[in-house]
């Protein structure tokens, strides 16, 4: 009869209602949560064919986890979030620790820190992941649709490193003077550190020997490297200069006597010391931001090289590409690994866990790794955590709602009970 399908109504809207009061109640605890994604509840009319009888509500919970909360700025280096589509692959600490294989999970947000492990933890114990890069700082070609190559970010806290020189620029102007009919032909010297491949400082001797004409200038002069570690000439150039109007100073040509050939392309010569080959850039023909041979004075204008001694490790940093940098107190950055963002088709089909984390399931499809800021993915922000996307007030005023719909359903329930009593009293 219609007077139960509308108790039978009353009573589906009080389940109905008593739902959403739960979801409300949940994002409200969790205004303050970073990370957390809202949850909504929608109503859905049932409806009864044939004669007409209330069919009553009923709801469906989802939670939107494609929505985005607000970032902050932190003054943590290996605080991240980010800023567009995709999550942060975690791990479970549990899992890790224990030795099992883990489940990868993904994660908008986190404040990872180092444990006494190592580790990158967040306070709610997940572990960032990463692919770990070659001991040259690239990073290996990994399967992307598979969570195999990736590894919980670990850190040696005690590591010191050194970076081997491979390239230095000497730019040095020669007296012009010197090249003259009559000149004392005094060599000249000058010391070129650089850092061997156990971080040990070593040098190279560059004597400049000037060729002294009988008569005239010849602009001419001679160029012996001497390496300390190998104690051994491991090059020997014969460098003249241009004495014409326009390009007067400027290096002319470069003869190769000994060590690696001189190349016109790059205005280098690749030496061999003891450690292995450096690159030593003179500087092209005609450049005048090379050797060059100019007034009476011996003057080093541009000495640089790569490399570093041995170090300490300060600290950690993430660019928004997801690469991790290791910073020594040497001065010398290495990449250690890159972090990539998780992506799904459905974000929404994702199923939630604890500690604002989330895996895929088959509504969400299956996942691919994409590297930070490329395909449909957004960059990574260090420094930064997302907010909850509770709305407090959008809540409150659902609650307000929620309220006075519960009351109506159960005004409803009563009504009925009411109008049955009255039909129970007709046999009276």
């Amino acid at each position: 009869m219609s007077l139960s399908s509308s108790l039978n109504a009353g009573v589906s809207g009080l389940a109905t209602n008593s739902s959403r009061l739960a979801t409300i109640s949940d994002n409200i605890s969790n205004s303050s949560t970073f990370g957390y994604k809202k949850v909504e509840t929608e109503f859905h009319s049932l409806v009864i064919a044939g004669t007409y009888t209330a069919g009553g509500v009923r709801s469906t919970v989802e939670r939107n986890v494609d929505a985005k909360g607000t970032l902050i700025s932190t003054g943590n280096a290996t605080d991240l979030a980010v800023a567009g589509r995709g999550f942060l692959p975690v791990a479970s600490r549990t899992d890790v620790v224990s030795g099992g294989d883990f489940q990868m999970q993904m994660t908008s947000t986190g404040s990872f820190k180092l444990d006494q492990n190592g580790y990158l933890r967040s306070p709610s114990d997940l572990l960032l992941l990463g692919w770990p890069a070659d001991a040259d700082g690239t990073i290996p070609q990994l399967p992307r649709s598979s969570d195999s190559g990736l590894e919980p970010i670990q850190v040696n806290l005690n590591a010191v490193s050194g970076e081997p020189t491979t390239a230095m620029t000497l730019a040095v102007n020669l007296p012009a003077t010197e090249t003259e009919a009559g000149a004392s032909g005094a060599a000249q010297e000058m010391l070129l550190e650089y850092y061997d491949n156990l971080g040990a400082s070593q040098s190279i001797t560059a004597t400049f020997t000037p060729s002294v004409p009988g008569a005239g200038q010849s602009n001419e002069w001679t160029v012996e490297l001497y390496d300390s570690a190998s104690a051994a000439v491991v090059g020997d150039y014969t460098l003249t200069f241009d004495d014409s109007r326009t390009d007067g100073g400027t290096l002319a040509s470069v003869v190769t006597n000994a060590g690696g050939a001189y190349d016109p392309a790059t205005g280098s010569v690749i030496v061999t010391v003891d450690g292995g080959p450096i690159e030593i850039t003179f500087g092209q023909i005609g450049d005048p931001v090379g050797m060059t041979q100019l007034g009476d004075r011996f003057a080093p204008v541009n000495l640089d090289k790569d490399g570093a001694p041995v170090g300490n490790m300060l600290s950690l940093e993430v660019d928004s590409a997801g690469y991790v940098y290791a910073l020594y107190d040497s001065g010398i950055t290495r990449t250690i690994y890159q972090v990539p963002l998780v992506d799904v088709p459905n974000v929404n089909g994702l199923m939630a866990l604890n500690n604002q984390s989330f895996i895929p399931s088959s509504d969400s499809g299956d996942f691919f790794l994409w590297d930070a800021g490329t395909g449909p993915t957004g960059e990574m922000v260090p420094f930064a955590r997302e907010e909850s996307t509770t709305d407090v007030a959008e809540e409150l005023t659902s609650m307000i709602q929620t309220q006075r719909a519960y009351s109506s359903n159960a005004k409803v329930i009563q009504t009925v009970d009411e109008m049955l009593q009255e039909t129970t009293n007709i046999k009276r």
